[in-house]
């Protein structure tokens, strides 16, 4: 049992799109990312997909929907099976929460991230 600084673990690294893991809840990863930029429409058919925004602002594009704007303080979740596009216009400093093992890319063709623990 340890703290963790999420404003440390974030210092680290500048790339987007590259989530790190900074603990472990039960069978998940708990992360930090940085993106800007828009990722690609995908989906998770078996799982939810949450997004706590650290610091920052970001838009969830839901298929077929408006978008939700989602600020510093505020989380997202999108239930399993939802066609989905996380982007922001300016860096955004995000936690995510994933079952370990889950490509954050979804179904979307893009070569998942690693998933380095730091």
């Amino acid at each position: 049992m340890k703290t963790v600084n999420l404003k440390d673990k974030l210092s680290r690294f500048s790339s987007h799109w590259d989530p790190h893991v900074v603990a472990d809840y039960n069978d998940n990863d708990v992360m930090v990312v940085k993106f800007m930029g828009e990722y690609p429409f995908h989906k998770h058919d078996t799982t939810d997909d949450f997004f706590y925004v650290l610091e920052g602002e970001m838009e969830m594009d839901i298929e077929g929907e408006p978008p939700r704007t989602v600020r510093a303080g505020e989380l997202f979740v999108v239930p399993k099976g939802v066609v989905h596009r996380p982007r922001a216009k300016s860096e955004v400093k995000v936690l995510l929460i994933e079952p370990k093992g889950e490509p954050n890319s979804g179904d979307s063709g893009r070569e998942p991230a690693p998933k380095r623990r730091i």
